[in-house]
């Protein structure tokens, strides 16, 4: 019953999302943001309460953290959605207030005949083989190894990647990065990158609808999208050794020794966190804002639904296989809100 009323919640979202992103204009006082599709359930599902509530909507574009920060920075939106944390110098360069409003997990997703979600057992190596293309057949030894009570098939294995510039991406490939020497000199981390197999596919939707179509294939995305279209989402081997499942626990357990004060605007990143119960692709997802708008009002009312977000969101997020921030970590966003003011230098919103 849980899962059915998910993926009604998510099936309205997404009939919702593609409506706002194609309807012009907008309401004169609805909130316009664009970027990371990870998010975008939990954003969908808060727009839908918070308008019931206030009838202040949300006009949201899941276009790709790429795309989020693109617009953000022309100053087309009110705010920028990316999975992808900006550096300092790229926030003071553009006069950028960073902030994360949830976190989740990545999960690696299979079409494979007879394999049920949670059957298979990947670890970060295998993977970044099988995405550098040196791993090719699902009954490579290497993935039987890891499966030993499996029957695989000699198939191909087709591997699909975001192909616009993606935080999912940057995620992925930051993990990767770090669990293989020979991924990170031959590909690297980032939004979007050359990889030298497999099938591109537009946002996390892309990449779900992608596998589900193409047997004998592996994707990656959002927890989130993984339990909403049915797909066989995979355990993983993490950083001490243990095989886990993407679950709440893991995501949370993986974001406890976080230090959250260090990186500018809040921008840790959350891949092979120690921990014998992390799930070792977790992330935040952030918010950027201009420090000092043009729009004041409309920044104004983007704080005010973030604020609202933080207060009454969690439990929608938790039904949605999000994890909503610690308390000490909200305390710190509403803190650097301080730093978004209006011509006269006063903070454009407080609570």
């Amino acid at each position: 019953m849980e899962t059915t009323v998910k993926q009604s919640f998510l099936a309205l979202f997404a009939a919702f999302a593609a409506t706002a992103a194609v309807t012009a204009p907008a309401n004169a006082a609805d909130i316009s943001g664009a970027g990371a599709t990870f998010p975008y359930p939990i954003y969908a599902k808060w727009a839908d309460t918070y308008k019931k509530e206030t009838n202040v909507g949300l006009n949201y574009q899941s276009i790709g953290s790429g795309g989020g920060i693109k617009q953000i920075e022309a100053n087309t939106v009110t705010f920028g959605a990316t999975d992808k944390p900006l550096s300092g110098e790229d926030l003071e360069k553009n006069g950028l207030v960073q902030f994360p409003t949830v976190m989740g997990g990545i999960v690696p997703v299979v079409n494979l005949e007879g394999i049920k979600p949670g059957e298979l057992v990947f670890d970060g190596p295998t993977l970044a083989k099988i995405y550098l293309g040196e791993i090719t057949a699902w009954n490579d030894p290497a993935i039987q190894k890891l499966n030993p009570g499996v029957k695989l098939p000699s198939d191909a294995i087709a591997a699909v990647f975001r192909s616009d510039g993606s935080g999912t991406t940057f995620v992925w490939t930051n993990y990767l990065s770090k669990v293989s020497a020979d991924f990170k000199a031959k590909i690297g981390s980032n939004t979007s990158v050359q990889f030298p197999v497999g099938l591109g596919a537009k946002g996390n939707e892309g990449v779900a609808n992608n596998v589900m179509q193409t047997k004998g294939s592996i994707g990656y995305v959002e927890y989130a999208y993984a339990k909403q279209n049915k797909l066989s989402y995979t355990k993983l081997v993490n950083k001490d050794g243990k095989t886990v499942a993407p679950v709440i626990s893991a995501f949370q357990a993986a974001a406890a020794g976080a230090d959250w004060t260090s990186a500018p605007g809040m921008g840790v990143i959350l891949t092979e966190q120690a921990g014998a119960e992390s799930w070792p692709i977790t992330n935040p997802t952030f918010i950027l804002i201009h420090k000092k708008p043009t729009d004041v009002a409309a920044v104004k009312e983007a704080l005010k639904f973030f604020n609202w977000a933080y207060a009454h969101g969690s439990k929608e997020a938790e039904a949605l296989d999000y994890v909503p921030l610690p308390d000490s970590v909200v305390a710190l966003v509403k803190k650097s809100w301080e730093g978004v003011v209006g011509e006269d230098n006063k903070p454009v919103f407080s609570n």
